[in-house]
């Protein structure tokens, strides 16, 4: 299933989620190049999360593998800072449309509930928090991550417990033909969090490819930070003013 639109109206102009969505573009643009080849894995280099290298299992002057016949020399690099910075890169043009196509679908309505503000520091929470489960999944890894990806899982899990029944439109293959079907958010969105489940649990540790635990990770942090973060005023006036709208959790 694809997302293609939600039925959930908002209240205010989502600020941050534009400003979220802008940045990423930027520094797809400035930054990667747009995807082009020398500085996309110039990025990749400087910036990309490693969990073996934050977990001390790498050091400067190792190398690390970029792709088949690619390798990266660690040097003059801040591990630390590498969890902020990965969240605002990406790998392709396919990889940055669609993070950016979900953030503007679910991350509207979880700014309308939070404030500009509160949902920045959500936002990046979430993001480190999907590193976290990304690192711990493999600790010695030293596979580069990047995407906001495990961010826009957190956005995800928020919007499934504050508005579970809100009706997404999804695109549907079915064998050759494409559907259009609208189910609840608590389907679509739990759908996606087993999914991530099962393929983390299939896909072999320490290879490259879509960061599964991190996607995960996210999602719960997103469920379970949503209480503290939401303002509870802009919540029951979101309730108040769009009656088709039903929050099944008390906060």
């Amino acid at each position: 299933m694809f997302p293609l639109r939600d039925e959930n109206p908002t209240l205010r102009t989502p600020l941050a989620t534009i400003a979220l969505i802008a940045l990423n573009a930027l520094v797809w643009a400035m930054l990667q190049g747009l995807g082009s080849p020398l500085p996309l894995l110039q990025s990749l280099c400087d910036w990309a999360m490693i969990p073996g290298e934050l977990l001390g299992y790498l050091r400067e002057g190792d190398r690390i593998p970029l792709g088949p016949t690619v390798e990266c020399v660690l040097e003059d690099r801040v591990p630390w800072l590498t969890p902020f910075a990965s969240m605002f890169m990406h790998g392709s043009w396919l990889h940055i449309l669609t993070n950016l196509w979900f953030l503007w679908i679910f991350g509207d309505n979880v700014e309308d509930a939070m404030g500009p503000l509160r949902f920045l520091g959500f936002y990046l929470l979430c993001g480190l928090a999907a590193a976290a489960a990304q690192v711990l999944s493999d600790p010695a890894s030293s596979v580069p991550m990047v995407g906001a990806s495990g961010a826009i899982g957190g956005v995800m899990g928020a919007y499934a417990r504050l508005y579970p029944h809100a009706r997404v439109e999804n695109l549907v293959p079915l064998g050759f033909y494409l559907t259009v079907v609208a189910v609840p958010a608590y389907f679509m969105l739990g759908y996606w969090f087993l999914l991530q489940i099962l393929e983390g649990l299939i896909a072999p540790a320490g290879q490259g490819g879509v960061a599964f635990w991190a996607h995960a990770g996210g999602f719960l942090a997103g469920v379970l930070l949503v209480r503290p973060f939401h303002r509870p005023d802009f919540l029951a006036e979101r309730l108040n003013q769009t009656p088709r709208v039903r929050s099944r959790y008390r906060f």
